[in-house]
């Protein structure tokens, strides 16, 4: 198979052809509606499987609602209320012990069943994602599971990594859904940026050739399409070249609102790598090392990203946003 590598000419920064023509307000709020407007079954990324360990609770709070999750004596995925029943204690600072949460104040248990109060919520493992249920959050029809996107096979490798910045779930959607910034915004990642395709009501997706860089100038040329499958999820799926069928997903989760009354979103970006050389054997057998490089490529972008996603929250809840 030839090596994916390819030395590619890019103009200096500045001399980039501008993308601003292209980049319409009026089609990527089209875009953000119609993602916004399909059904999430009230479901929320908590984080990453691996983050929910069998010896530890792990909290989060979810649009105001302090969430706990643990494993139970099967390694599945619990969840439930993060404050004790008892005396509002956060159970997230508790143990697990036989497959329940134990408040570290006076030692209550809890488990997959109801006490007072409090009852467990409906969580899911999808083997990347820790996901849990919130109907009263959500407001919308219960679905018994999360809506995902296509991934690829088991044997890919997969890293997640998580960032809070102060926006709300739609500016995170909004960032994803105009590919046009990636060239200008994040040049040490992306060159020669072309959107092909632009989403329509029959065809809701971005179509992208882009290079993604390596190291001065060589990268690997790729074809990308961007869709939402559900209102806090954008996804990046290769179709095209090296990696074929590796996706990107992008997960805003509303935790709140912040000391300061502003928004607080986490997005959760779970990079699933996969391909069909023989070699990648190798970088199965290496994933352990392999994933925290993956996170810190996906955390660089998001240190921009973030900016990008805040600058619009701010313009927005000033009532000044251009478009």
């Amino acid at each position: 198979m030839r090596i994916p590598l390819r030395v590619f000419r890019s103009p200096p920064w500045p001399e980039q052809e501008p993308t601003w023509r292209a980049a319409k307000p009026a089609l990527i709020e089209a875009a953000l509606e119609r993602a916004l407007a399909r059904p999430s079954g009230n479901w929320f990324v908590l984080g990453s499987s691996r983050e929910v360990t069998a010896g530890k609770p792990f909290g989060r709070t979810v649009s105001g609602r302090e969430v706990v999750a643990w494993r139970g004596t099967g390694g599945e995925l619990l969840a439930g209320p993060g404050a004790c029943p008892h005396l509002g204690a956060p159970l997230r600072d508790g143990a697990v012990h036989r497959g329940e949460v134990v408040c570290r104040w006076h030692g209550l248990s809890l488990g997959g069943g109801k006490f007072g109060g409090w009852s467990p919520y409906p969580a899911h493992d999808d083997g990347v994602l820790a996901w849990v249920r919130l109907d009263e959050v959500g407001g919308e029809e219960p679905l018994p599971e999360p809506v995902l996107p296509a991934r690829p096979p088991a044997d890919a490798v997969a890293a997640v990594a998580t960032v809070i910045g102060r926006c709300e779930p739609d500016d995170v959607v909004a960032n994803r859904l105009d590919p046009w910034h990636g060239a200008w915004f994040h040049p040490y990642s992306f060159a020669n940026l072309d959107v092909l395709e632009t989403p329509t009501e029959r065809d809701d997706r971005f179509l992208v050739e882009v290079t993604f860089r390596l190291a001065g100038r060589v990268g690997v040329p790729v074809m990308a399409a961007f869709t939402c499958p559900e209102p806090r999820t954008i996804v990046m799926h290769i179709v095209e070249g090296e990696g074929e069928g590796s996706v990107v997903e992008t997960h805003a989760t509303p935790l709140g609102l912040g000391p300061d009354g502003a928004a607080r979103t986490a997005v959760v970006e779970a990079t699933i790598a996969h391909s069909r050389r023989r070699g990648f054997a190798v970088a199965r057998s290496t994933a352990p090392a392999l994933r925290p490089v993956m996170r810190w490529a996906a955390k660089r972008l998001w240190r921009d990203d973030m900016a990008y996603a805040e600058r619009r929250y701010a313009l927005r809840s000033a009532g000044r946003l251009p478009g």
